[in-house]
C-alpha cells in the first residue's frame, strides 16, 4: 500500500480551494483543474500547480480528488477521454463531494475493473469548518484504500469510516436531510415566537440550552440569519439536492421518509421562488417575508 504525496484535484470552487490550502500546507504536491480560470488562478498563487486538461490532472499522481456538485458532473470528469487514458492501477479516486450512493457504487465497479480504487469522502462543516480544518469527513471504501488516504484526509478534520463504498454519501444526504428539516423547523419556530413578542436573541438562548437546540439554532440562525448575511457559503439548491438525494435512497429502499418528502416540497419552493445563487440560509428570511414577521 503506497503512500500518497502526488494529489491531482478537480473542482476548486468554494469547499475545493480552501480543503487545496490544507493539503500544500500539510506538504502534499497538488495538481488541481477548474473549468474557472479564475480558480485555477488562485491555485497557482497558493502554490498548487495547474494544468489545462483533465488528462493532465492525474499525471503522476496517487490519488485523484473531486470535489464536485454531484454524479452526473462526476460521471462526466471520470468519463473524459483524456482522463480515462492516464488512470491506472493504484491510483485513488476520492469522491468528496455529494454524490448518489447507487450511482458512487456503479462507479466504484468501474473503476475497480482498471484496478483503480474508489473512495467517497464528504464532508460537513461549511466553508469556515474547511478552512479551519474542523469538517467531519465520511469515508465509505475498502479498509486498505480507507487507511491509506486517512492520513490525507486527517489534515481537514475528523475523518469516520462509515463503511463499503458508498456509505459516506448515504449518511451525508441523510445527514443533510436532517439538517435542512431542523432548518426549517427551527425558523418557523422562531418566526412564531417573534410575532408572539420574544426577541429572537432570548430565544436562540434558551433554545441552545434546551432540547430543541440544533446545529440550525446553535450556529445558522445566530451566525447567518439574525445579522442577516445569509453567506454560510452552501447553496439552497445544493442543500435541495443533497435532500432529494436522501429521500430517493430511502425511497429504492423501501422505507418511507414522511416528513422528509414534506421538507423537499417545502425547500422546492423557496427554490423556485430564490435566485439560483440563494445561500442556503435564505430560507429562513424568505419564511419571513411569506409570514410579513
Amino acid at each position: 500500500m503506497s503512500e500518497i504525496a502526488a494529489i491531482g484535484f478537480v473542482g476548486l470552487g468554494n469547499m475545493g480551494m480552501p480543503i487545496v490550502k490544507r493539503l500544500l500546507a500539510a506538504g502534499y504536491q497538488v495538481t488541481g483543474f477548474d473549468v474557472a480560470p479564475e480558480a485555477r488562478a488562485a491555485l497557482a498563487a497558493a502554490g498548487g500547480r495547474t494544468v489545462e486538461t483533465l488528462g493532465e490532472v492525474v499525471e503522476g499522481a496517487d490519488a485523484l480528488i473531486l470535489m464536485l456538485p454531484d454524479s452526473t458532473v462526476v460521471g462526466r470528469v471520470m468519463s473524459d477521454p483524456a482522463l480515462r487514458a492516464g488512470l491506472r492501477p493504484g491510483l485513488l479516486v476520492v469522491d468528496m463531494g455529494s454524490s448518489e450512493p447507487v450511482k458512487t457504487r456503479a462507479l466504484a465497479a468501474d473503476l475497480d475493473a482498471l484496478g483503480v480504487g474508489l473512495v467517497d469522502a464528504p464532508v460537513s462543516g461549511g466553508v469556515s469548518g474547511a478552512v479551519q480544518g474542523a469538517l467531519t469527513v465520511m469515508v465509505g471504501g475498502g479498509s486498505e484504500a480507507v487507511s491509506r488516504v486517512t492520513p490525507v484526509l486527517e489534515h481537514l478534520g475528523r475523518v469516520r469510516h462509515a463503511g463499503p463504498v458508498g456509505s459516506g454519501h448515504a449518511i451525508k444526504a441523510l445527514n443533510n436531510l436532517i439538517s435542512a428539516t431542523h432548518l426549517w423547523i427551527t425558523s418557523e419556530a422562531m418566526l412564531a415566537g417573534q410575532r408572539f413578542g420574544l426577541q429572537p436573541e432570548v430565544m436562540l438562548e434558551i433554545i441552545n440550552g434546551s432540547s430543541g437546540r440544533s446545529g440550525s439554532s446553535e450556529n445558522k440562525w445566530p451566525n447567518f440569519i439574525l445579522p442577516g448575511t445569509f453567506d454560510s457559503g452552501f447553496g439552497l439548491r445544493l442543500m435541495l439536492k443533497d435532500m432529494r438525494t436522501a429521500t430517493d435512497l430511502a425511497a429504492q429502499l423501501g422505507i418511507p421518509i414522511e416528513l422528509g418528502d414534506a421538507a423537499v416540497n417545502r425547500w422546492s419552493e423557496a427554490a423556485q421562488a430564490l435566485p439560483p445563487t440563494a445561500d442556503h440560509t435564505e430560507v429562513a428570511k424568505w419564511l419571513a417575508e411569506e409570514r410579513e414577521v
